[in-house]
């Protein structure tokens, strides 16, 4: 089983970060970090096992982020599960957790100066969440300084396709900011029905996750029409998924893959070529499923 050093402050991370790099010697594939906020299931694990393949030291961060929370008792709520996530990571064999306190990463309060993600943050999630990818932005910015190696090494890190919007905006936030980290995406998991994988889904009844399964359907008969090039029945995908008795639609929409823009009506009903995202989230027996798929077309590209 592989030795895993738990790191409380910044000192303590940058010190095991440098101890492990210089283990890894010469050659060194470098450093894969995952963020996460704890209570961990096997979506993070999954990022947990292709940051292993890829990376010589792997660094997952544990910290429940106060500034994304709009709700002071959901955050009060939040599981925290730290005992049972470093046995996890353990077996999965990371070799650094750093799980930081509240005061760790934000030592004089509340910061003063955050990262704002626009209306990239705004849409979609962000609707019934106000300033919640703001958060995110601000404590993954944070989260991507502090894991820097200081050596030169190749410095990845890992984030769930499941999280679309949360994905596009961090992508979109090293890009625009320079930050010198390579993102990953790492693929939704599925059922073999097509459903994707999800704590949440735990709460469905067999009854709910048939229900269910009418969200996947029409995201992947949207990717199946961009494959081939037709035009992009968005309303008749809609419509489909609201007459399926005990979905509540939210939203779906067709957006481009950068920016969240929502693509033009126009540009849905014309062949479609170059390259898209599908989101969607619905409500069935009471709980809120959130799900995407990536639509490219046989041109490739951009949209």
């Amino acid at each position: 089983m592989a030795r895993l050093t738990l790191t409380r402050t910044a000192r303590e991370l940058h010190d095991a970060i440098d101890a492990a790099l210089e283990g890894a010697g010469r050659g060194s594939r470098g450093l894969g970090l995952v963020p996460t906020m704890g209570a961990l299931h096997d979506g993070h694990g999954q990022m947990v096992r292709m940051a292993r393949d890829e990376s010589d030291v792997v660094v997952v961060t544990i910290f429940v982020n106060p500034l994304q929370f709009g709700d002071p008792l959901d955050l009060e709520r939040y599981p925290r599960t730290l005992e049972a996530d470093v046995a996890m990571l353990r077996e999965l064999g990371a070799d650094i957790v750093f799980a930081p306190s509240v005061e760790e990463m934000y030592p004089d309060g509340e910061p003063l100066v955050w990262v704002r993600t626009g209306a990239m943050g705004d849409r979609l999630e962000g609707v019934g969440r106000p300033g919640h990818f703001d958060g995110v932005a601000t404590v993954v910015s944070k989260l991507f300084h502090l894991a820097q190696p200081r050596a030169q090494v190749p410095y990845r890190a890992y984030f769930g396709q499941k999280d679309a919007q949360q994905l596009t905006i961090i992508k979109r936030m090293v890009h625009d900011l320079n930050i010198p980290v390579e993102v990953v995406p790492v693929p939704v998991v599925r059922t073999s029905e097509g459903l994707a994988l999800s704590s949440r889904n735990q709460l469905l009844s067999p009854e709910h996750v048939q229900t269910a399964l009418a969200l996947p359907r029409a995201l992947f008969a949207l990717k199946e029409a961009a494959a081939r090039g037709e035009p992009l029945d968005l309303e008749g995908a809609d419509a489909l998924l609201r007459s399926e008795p005990g979905v509540r639609v939210e939203y779906l929409e067709v957006v481009h893959p950068m920016t969240l823009e929502p693509l033009p009506a126009g540009s849905l009903r014309r062949p479609f070529r170059g390259r898209a995202l599908a989101l969607a989230a619905v409500v069935v027996g009471g709980i809120r499923l959130i799900d995407n798929m990536p639509l490219q077309g046989p041109g490739g590209g951009e949209s």
